[in-house]
């Protein structure tokens, strides 16, 4: 292929200039002799933590550097300068703040797109997802993630559909495109038991040559024959520190790094290369929460799977490593204090998550059982009163708002604040920002890179990369 010409003519063209919105950027010069000497990229994995503010990140390496003396994967590539690094304008067609539906669609489309909707315009129009573009191209595509494989992020990168919230037709729509490798949660949306239409989702997987996989073993002795589903929960899969903390779960559930070797050893040998999405889904549901258990441990698991695809490409040499996140959410942080570092620290003693905690109270438990329970969860002695006002709000005397995924309408919020006074960790909401986000590229196409880009850009940039045109 003459890359000047593809790079002239193709794709590169477009960006900055995919949607004329008022928050568009304006496309940048681009040094066109300088790209014949780009090596082009034969894989492609992208690993978004999804709802990672800043913060998030900062915290992570801070927990793990004061745990462990070592800080995360992702800092370290920042810290030996082995990375292109940029910052990304998240905004969606709707707003400046967008959910991970939109987020996703400008990563999968090169179009932004209202809040909700999957690669359809807001005009209607229909956006081609770009894993069916590599598909068409003839590599191998597919996506891993620790919420619903249906869900938000990984559809994004694969269907075209009005609302995010459809996922039984999703589930449908990836049976019919035929997906390499797809796994997560997300069983409700493949069981007769649970569809309203009552098809049995799975077993037309089944029918069409794949292997599917419940549980963890199931998954590891699956071959890289026949294309893989893995449903391994109803919903989303549990967060890294109550399966850490569980040995059922353990021996049930993979680790987000575990899904993504599995799905590298699956495509690695393909003839024309393979595109892979990695998403730590529950960083963003515990952002939601203002639960730090659940988002520190599950920000580091996502860290583990980042070992895993940097360590690929490194020996590899053809594939392009890209790390970011969707948006923000809820901005966590470590507040001034002078017992920061201490109260910081006794996060290290956690052993599960805010919603395991609070699902364990019930309106019948006794204030002493509740100081039990929060000890045994936490590692910290709360007093009688505070005991008292977790308590109140099963009496139905407090009302809880907040938090997307709070179906149980648990004070999530109400307990992220009393946590403060011993954690020193301080929220600005439950909800997505508008922030701009982090954004590192390691291997081949990394240096195509620039200091600030939009989303949408980096739909161009990946097909740049590995020489696709856009002509689908």
């Amino acid at each position: 292929m003459d890359r000047r010409k593809f790079f002239r003519n193709g794709s590169l063209f477009t960006i900055g200039a995919a949607v004329l919105n008022p928050f568009d950027l304006t496309a940048k010069n681009v040094d066109f002799e300088s790209l014949d000497k780009n090596k082009k990229a034969k894989n492609i994995i992208i690993l978004v933590s999804d709802g990672m503010s800043s913060g998030t990140l900062n915290m992570a390496d801070l927990y793990l550097n004061r745990k462990t003396g070592k800080g995360s994967n992702w800092m370290q590539l920042y810290k030996d300068n082995r990375v292109s690094r940029a910052l990304m304008d998240t905004a969606s067609a709707s707003s400046i703040v967008t959910d991970s539906a939109a987020a996703s669609s400008s990563w999968g489309g090169g179009f932004r797109v209202n809040n909700g909707s999957l690669n359809i315009g807001p005009n209607g129009e229909t956006n081609l997802p770009i894993w069916q573009k590599f598909k068409k191209s003839g590599k191998m595509a597919g996506c891993v993630t620790t919420v619903p494989i249906t869900h938000a992020t990984p559809a994004g990168f694969c269907v075209s559909t009005k609302s995010r919230n459809s996922q039984d037709d999703i589930a449908e729509m990836y049976l019919d495109l035929g997906f390499d490798i797809m796994m997560g949660g997300g069983l409700n949306y493949f069981s007769p038991a649970t569809r309203k239409d009552k098809k049995d989702i799975l077993e037309a997987f089944k029918s069409k040559g794949f292997q599917v996989a419940r549980n963890r073993s199931e998954m590891m002795n699956t071959n890289n024959e026949k294309p893989i589903l893995g449903v391994f929960a109803e919903d989303a899969l549990p967060y890294s520190i109550d399966r850490n903390n569980d040995v059922k779960l353990q021996e049930t559930t993979p680790t987000l790094a575990e899904m993504t070797q599995k799905a590298i050893e699956k495509m690695k040998n393909h003839k024309n290369g393979f595109v892979l999405q990695v998403e730590a889904g529950k960083v963003d549901w515990a952002a939601h929460a203002n639960d730090i258990g659940g988002l520190l441990y599950d920000q580091v698991a996502f860290d583990e799977a980042v070992k895993v695809a940097i360590d690929f490409a490194e020996k590899d040499k053809n594939t392009l490593i890209i790390i970011t996140t969707d948006h923000g959410n809820a901005n966590p942080g470590i507040i001034y204090g002078k017992n920061a570092n201490t109260n910081f620290d006794s996060i290290q003693k956690y052993k599960h998550t805010n919603e395991w905690l609070l699902n364990e109270i019930h309106p019948t438990s006794t204030v002493a059982q509740v100081r039990e329970i929060i000890e045994f969860a936490n590692g910290t002695i709360v007093n009688e009163e505070d005991a008292k006002t977790v308590l109140s709000y099963y009496d139905g005397l407090h009302k809880e708002d907040g938090g997307l995924y709070n179906y149980k309408k648990l004070p999530f919020k109400a307990f992220a604040e009393m946590q403060e006074k011993t954690n020193s960790v301080g929220w600005i909401s439950m909800d997505h920002s508008a922030d701009y986000v982090e954004l590192a590229m390691f291997g081949p196409g990394s240096e195509l890179l620039k200091p600030f880009i939009k989303n949408t850009d980096l739909h161009y940039l990946m097909l740049q990369a590995a020489e696709v045109e856009n002509k689908f």
